[in-house]
């Protein structure tokens, strides 16, 4: 019976340490977990069987781990669980074609700074220069970046 209580911890110990590795790497909790599950069962083969038993169980865990490892790595079997691809795309791509400095619009919602505004009958996240404005006012683009329209309330 104690040979299944100190192979079982140390067998989910090794699991709990691949789970780490394969599918929820950097989060360490898992595979301190793990750790702690194999030492659990060191610990525990050293008081069933004493000093020669619980070293002779240490060395098997050790090497039993390092060849999994080993194994693991030399096979790439991380390989298949690995991303394959990678995503170009941005967000918001070709979202500000066609918009320009001069351009008018009105703000339907209020802007302060911050707020909705449409412009050429689409909606467009805007922003003023400080000011606040109010819903219906009308507005111009007076700047154009990346992602950002900037607008004035026209006077």
């Amino acid at each position: 019976m104690e040979i299944a209580i100190v192979g079982a911890l140390i067998f989910f110990g090794i699991l709990l340490v691949i789970a780490e590795i394969i599918f929820v790497p950097g989060t360490t909790i898992v595979g301190l977990v793990g750790a702690g599950f194999m030492i659990a069962g060191v610990v525990t083969a050293f008081n069933y069987f004493g000093q020669e038993g619980g070293w002779t169980t240490l060395g098997v865990t050790a090497v039993t781990s390092g060849v999994i490892v080993y194994y693991s790595f030399k096979a790439n079997v991380w390989g298949r669980f690995s991303l394959k691809s990678a995503s170009s795309s941005k967000v918001n791509e070709g979202e500000m074609d066609g918009m320009e400095i001069g351009l008018e619009g009105v703000a339907i919602s209020a802007l302060r700074p911050s707020g909705k505004a449409e412009i050429n009958t689409k909606v467009y996240e805007v922003k003023t220069l400080g000011s606040f404005v109010d819903v219906g006012t009308k507005l111009k683009v007076v700047k154009v970046n990346t992602n950002q329209i900037i607008v004035e309330p026209i006077q």
